[in-house]
């Protein structure tokens, strides 16, 4: 199980990537535009840098949903592979089998 501290960072930075993201797309999508003049998009690259860090979405990590681990992490299931291993073994995941050879 991960640090509560470390989940419940994670969950305030999500709130803020949801917070910010209309205008924090828009800007990105001005600092990109090449057809724009230069100082239009520096601008928009300040105007950028002065949203919260945590506004970013590079900054959210994926964690499983059951333990909070980071590692290991199946986007398909929403959990690590740990959990994956052992829900599939009980077979609460349905589709999941487990192979022998």
């Amino acid at each position: 199980m991960a640090k509560l501290s470390s989940i419940n960072k994670n969950e305030r930075r999500k709130k803020l990537v949801k917070k910010y993201a209309d205008k924090y797309a828009k800007l990105k999508a001005i600092s990109k535009d090449t057809s724009l003049d230069e100082s239009e998009r520096l601008v928009a690259r300040l105007k950028m840098a002065e949203l919260p860090r945590n506004g970013n979405p590079t900054r959210v990590r994926n964690r499983c949903a059951t333990t909070g681990r980071p590692r290991g992490y199946y986007r398909k299931f929403g959990i690590n592979r740990i959990e994956l291993r052992n829900l599939g073994n009980k077979g609460l995941i349905p589709g999941l089998t487990k192979s022998s050879w």
